[in-house]
């Protein structure tokens, strides 16, 4: 009977004037007076003062002297209006206070360099700021997942361990396994495929990709998770590419109604909900804009695909001929695509690429699901016995099918104009493994 009636927690966000409450939560700021003492307490959900009259409860004041900035306490009391209080106009009245820890001076503040703040990043994920990117991240995911799940598509989790490299022999973690080798899986991209085999149709994943790329930009991390789908008995990469405007529009408006005054408010970002269709050119025609337009040229050697700098300017191109943050990129050249990629008559890939803000999301096709064709494809890159167990999921039949897949993480940081180094809980890179 005693543990029923023993008054629960109740979250910052939640509380309601006039009752009696129980919050816990670190101290955001202590004002310690001769007769008075307030105490501001921040949990995931906001902030809430607490008053307390030293001589009406002088055992609660002597508890004040002990406190810290960023200690966690437990406050029993009520809650009650305040006009005077600026955090909503309520404030707690303390009956009970409980120190659960007592912190040490803080090693870094919300200015500290990137690096010194990922030393700490435990500590650095306490400020609203940064864990509104989590809060965002998890509507992000959970409205892409709920968008897929009502159009019957099946989630399912590849395995991360593999045994030959996933697309080709660079960009990936070879690890020691018992007696042999092994990888770490760049994208899920054979086993979405081998669902298609198997008859599943609709399939969606969200895991963990691990890239050994050694780059240093605002964009790359050697771990990263995607959100990896696939679909069967699509007539072209179109119709890929319509599904993802699809998704993105449903998504971004979620996060927009949830979010977006939030977002508004601490990085000073409008979320802007894209119209259908988003705009569509070819790489070649891109390359021709933008030099006529601003003066852009690159080797015709590497016309066949977008370079960093292009990519920026596709943004710009975007918003002055479409007014849209969004343009889809096509026509590749076949060098420059992977080897699963559908070609036409013509040896162009039937892929594209998603560009947002001047940043590519997603890079989709249409699969090769034809065995011979397939086969014949891998060996032109020189990968016919490296991925002889993926042609294998060809030989007994395959629908034609395409995906597509997006960065979290990377969407994250194009939502709200930050890192990667901060849109990740904890950033892995070339030279960083902790904490």
């Amino acid at each position: 009977m005693e543990n029923e009636n023993r008054l629960k927690r109740t979250r910052i966000g939640e509380i309601v004037p006039g009752t009696r409450v129980k919050i816990a939560g670190f101290i955001e700021n202590l004002r310690n007076k001769r007769t008075m003492a307030f105490i501001v307490v921040r949990d995931i959900t906001g902030k809430i003062q607490v008053t307390l009259v030293k001589e009406e409860h002088p055992e609660l004041a002597a508890l004040v002297d002990g406190m810290t900035l960023d200690s966690v306490i437990t406050v029993t009391g009520q809650a009650v209006a305040n006009d005077y209080v600026k955090l909503g106009g309520i404030e707690i009245l303390p009956e009970e206070i409980k120190i659960e820890s007592v912190a040490d001076a803080l090693p870094i503040k919300e200015d500290s360099a990137i690096d010194s703040r990922l030393d700490y990043r435990w500590i650095d994920l306490r400020s609203e700021k940064n864990q509104l990117i989590f809060r965002m991240q998890t509507e992000m995911t959970a409205a892409m997942r709920s968008f897929l799940l009502e159009r019957g598509f099946l989630e399912f989790h590849s395995p991360k361990i593999i045994g030959a490299a996933s697309e080709s022999g660079s960009e990936v973690f070879r690890l020691d396994y018992f007696d042999g080798n092994a990888y770490l899986a760049q994208s899920p991209q054979f086993y979405k495929q081998m669902a298609m085999a198997a008859g599943f149709e609709r399939v969606f994943e969200c895991a963990p990709v691990f890239r050994a790329e050694k780059s240093y930009t605002r964009k790359h991390a050697t771990e990263f998770t995607g959100f990896d789908l696939e679909f069967s008995y699509i007539d072209s990469f179109r119709d890929v590419m319509s599904f993802e405007e699809d998704l993105l529009i449903d998504m971004i408006s979620h996060v927009a109604a949830k979010y977006g005054d939030d977002i508004r408010r601490l990085y000073g970002i409008d979320v802007i909900v894209p119209k259908k269709p988003f705009p569509v050119m070819s790489v070649a025609d891109i390359y021709r804009e933008i030099e006529q337009r601003y003066g852009y040229t690159v080797p015709d050697s590497e016309k066949g695909d977008l370079t960093t700098d292009a990519e920026h300017l596709t943004y710009r191109l975007a918003q002055e001929l479409f007014g849209h943050e969004f343009m889809f990129v096509t026509d590749f050249s076949g060098d420059k695509r992977p080897f699963y990629h559908m070609r036409d008559e013509h040896g162009v890939p039937q892929g594209f690429d998603l560009i947002w803000r001047g940043t590519e999301i997603t890079s989709g096709s249409q699969r090769e699901h034809r065995y011979a064709q397939l086969c014949a494809n891998a060996a032109e890159k020189g990968l016919g016995e490296d991925v002889k167990f993926y042609t294998e999921f060809f030989r007994y039949g395959c629908p034609p099918h395409g995906g597509f897949g997006l960065g979290v993480d990377r969407l994250t940081m194009l939502f709200l104009d930050i890192s990667i180094k901060e849109a990740e809980f904890v950033f892995r890179g070339p030279d960083r493994l902790n904490p």
